[in-house]
């Protein structure tokens, strides 16, 4: 159990879905509570009853967009792809409940007037969890299960060549057009820092706020130069056959992939007898695999 708990999870959402999903399960709390009226809302007697009780769902809505953006935002190392677990995304969904349940609870006992006492807010945080634990935990699950059979299958049917040495790079691309250059200049901001190595060499770069890590081959082994420069620019200097983005925060040259495996994240695309395991974006899946199929 705790091992599975240990296992890689999606965190990559773009802002559409999460504010999709922020609207769905507020829209699905008030709906809910307003066409079954549970726990005593049906012997409700009070004005505008409608409105109100459809509040418990904007209160919903609010929580989980102030959870659902600020927290990230505060501590965006926490909530990385390479720190995110199956485990960490059930505490996190379960701390949204949480956090729902005593803002709900504040709504209640603003609407009814009341101070709360430590029995009524056990209540409503236990009722609160006794309707969301288990749907949370199912649905957190099943699509584990389901990006993890999705990648691994996906990623058994690419099979990347290598090559080790820049002439075995040239040999291969015999019918393809030459070459833009023998070199690759890779330029600072500052447009001093340079570092100059063949395009074959290069392994991938890796941005990290406004630096970014070169990874290359010297002497057949793999070398670090810092540049201080956005992934976009490095990009933009690159313009090369099988040199793409892939991620966010990398660009890899895919000549110098060996392996894909995958996992509910996604891909992963092994460099040098697995030393380097790079993630794949969403977002650069269909464009990435048409490349690594062509290889």
């Amino acid at each position: 159990m705790f091992k599975l708990l240990a296992q890689p999870y999606p965190t990559e959402e773009s802002l559409r879905r999460r504010l999709l999903k922020s609207f769905t399960i507020g829209a699905f709390v008030g709906l809910f509570l307003l066409l079954f009226q549970p726990f005593g809302i049906d012997d409700w007697q009070t004005d505008a009853k409608v409105w109100k009780v459809l509040g418990f769902g904007a209160v919903t809505l609010a929580v989980l967009l102030l959870n659902w953006f600020a927290l990230p935002a505060l501590f965006p190392r926490f909530f990385s792809d390479a720190q995110w677990t199956v485990g960490r995304e059930i505490v996190r969904v379960l701390s949204f409940i949480l956090a729902i349940a005593i803002g709900n609870g504040l709504y209640m006992n603003w609407l009814f007037n009341r101070h709360p006492t430590i029995g009524s807010w056990l209540w409503i945080i236990g009722v609160t969890f006794l309707i969301g634990i288990f749907p949370t935990v199912g649905s957190i699950m099943l699509n584990y299960i389901i990006q993890l059979r999705r990648y691994s299958r996906s990623a058994a049917t690419l099979n990347p060549v290598a090559h080790n040495t820049a002439e075995s790079t040239l040999q291969t691309e015999t019918a393809s057009p030459p070459p833009l250059s023998d070199t690759l200049t890779l330029l600072a901001d500052n447009e001093k820092d340079t570092l100059t190595l063949e395009p074959a060499k290069l392994l991938f770069i890796e941005s990290s706020d406004n630096y970014c890590t070169v990874v290359y081959l010297k002497n057949d082994k793999p070398a670090k130069v810092l540049l201080r420069s956005s992934l976009s620019r490095m990009a933009d200097q690159i313009q090369r056959p099988h040199i793409v983005r892939c991620h966010r925060s990398y660009i890899v040259n895919l000549d110098r992939v060996e392996r894909v495996t995958g996992n509910a994240q996604g891909y992963k695309l092994h460099l040098l007898d697995g030393q380097f395991a790079l993630p794949v974006s969403r977002q650069y899946n269909d464009t990435l695999v048409a490349e690594l199929k062509a290889l």
